[in-house]
């Protein structure tokens, strides 16, 4: 039987700061809440609004979240028109030219048929319910029930994260890869299934999103980041930790392995 998940925090920043203590994280974790009215997001604290005359793609919108600490809101008319950027989100329907293929025919990919097939398997929020999305660090408290939490974090920050999500009922995690819009793996993904998904973040995230070359990202629910958070703690505690400190390729590993697994050898 599955061990139970905690109870899901309500103080964010306390969630945040004990996983921030063991990862040391870049940027911190950012909070997605999609919303069915723009009346609702209005009565969020803080909220900032692109402005009218302007449009964004969604991972500069969750760049903006990121690296400058908004709490931002958009609607399908904040980001290019019928596009992936909205349409990931199920904030509109990808026009025509994105699902038969033709908008990436002869950029992305060689043939029609390709194209094709990369938008009708790229996971998207259905359309037709949400009309909009609010960002906002999650530290701040400003949305309460997020539909997802997205965090930035090196192979190796990565790596661990996992290992505590695993700490104490084992998933064994399968992640796909849409290659560019990659962000229908991450928040795609993770707002449509509510479960852990993992992305190799596009050149389209890294030219105008800000992500980093060394960076991967995850979308999240915040029980998992609850587990994660406890699991970070226990693995600290039979000393597996982050940064990880390299032992030497031509080191005899027995000591290591004694210390980790005394008495199992």
């Amino acid at each position: 039987m599955s061990a139970p998940l905690p109870a899901i925090a309500t103080d964010h920043q306390a969630l945040v700061d004990q996983i921030q203590k063991h990862l040391r994280l870049r940027s911190t974790p950012l909070a997605l809440q999609l919303f069915e009215t723009v009346d609702a997001m209005r009565q969020i604290r803080g909220i900032r609004w692109p402005a009218a005359d302007t449009r964004f793609s969604m991972c500069q919108l969750i760049g903006q979240a990121r690296w400058l600490g908004w709490t931002l809101g958009a609607t399908h008319e904040n980001v290019p028109a019928d596009s992936n950027c909205g349409g990931v989100m199920g904030l509109n329907a990808p026009g025509a030219k994105y699902l038969d293929g033709s908008m990436f025919h002869g950029v992305w990919f060689a043939t029609i048929e390709a194209s094709r097939d990369h938008q009708s398997q790229m996971p998207r929020v259905p359309h037709g319910k949400y009309v909009g999305v609010a960002i906002s660090p999650l530290a701040s408290n400003r949305l309460d029930a997020p539909d997802t939490v997205l965090v930035y974090a090196t192979p190796g920050q990565m790596m661990l994260l996992i290992n505590a999500l695993q700490h104490r009922s084992y998933v064994r995690y399968q992640f796909g890869t849409t290659g560019e819009s990659a962000c229908a793996d991450s928040w795609g993904a993770g707002l449509a299934t509510r479960e852990p998904s993992l992305s190799l973040p596009c050149f389209a995230e890294r030219r105008f999103g800000g992500v980093q070359d060394d960076e991967l990202l995850i979308a999240l629910q915040l029980s998992h980041l609850q587990e994660i958070a406890m699991g970070l703690d226990w693995l600290a505690s039979h000393g597996i930790r982050y940064p990880i400190a390299p032992y030497g390729v031509q080191c005899d590993p027995t000591t290591a392995f004694q210390v980790s697994y005394a008495g199992k050898l």
